[in-house]
């Protein structure tokens, strides 16, 4: 009996790698050995990314946060203590979004923590 090779599977596979690697430089988008290694790198790197992606967005809502508190005489740290003193929920992404695109509504928001964190009171004192 012949050695069966399964070649139509075989072939079926390995074009589906090279296919995965178009638009690759040079032999990594044409040769099977280089394809695999390159879209083995590629899946590995854009899974490790799409991690880093949220924590990087996290960071850059925080510094402009944190930039426009300043700017109304309050801390990051000390203006989410107030906007959770208050029951304000509002999520970091959105609250970037209101100190870069609406300053007015982001220092009433600002107000509404300052009143939480120094009340009035003390605030004369």
């Amino acid at each position: 009996m012949a050695r069966a090779t399964n070649a139509p599977a075989s072939r079926e596979r390995r074009r589906r790698v090279v296919d995965q690697a178009s638009g690759f430089r040079g032999r990594r988008s044409k040769l099977y050995r280089y394809a695999k290694d390159a879209t083995f790198k590629a899946k590995y790197w854009s899974y490790r990314d799409r991690k880093t992606r949220k924590r990087e967005f996290r960071s850059l809502w925080i510094a402009r946060i944190n930039a426009a508190a300043r700017a109304e005489g309050m801390t990051y740290s000390r203006f989410w203590e107030g906007l959770m003193k208050a029951g304000i929920a509002i999520d970091r992404k959105v609250m970037a979004d209101l100190a870069v695109r609406s300053p007015a509504q982001f220092s009433r928001i600002v107000s509404l923590a300052k009143e939480k964190v120094c009340p009035p009171a003390v605030q004369a004192a």
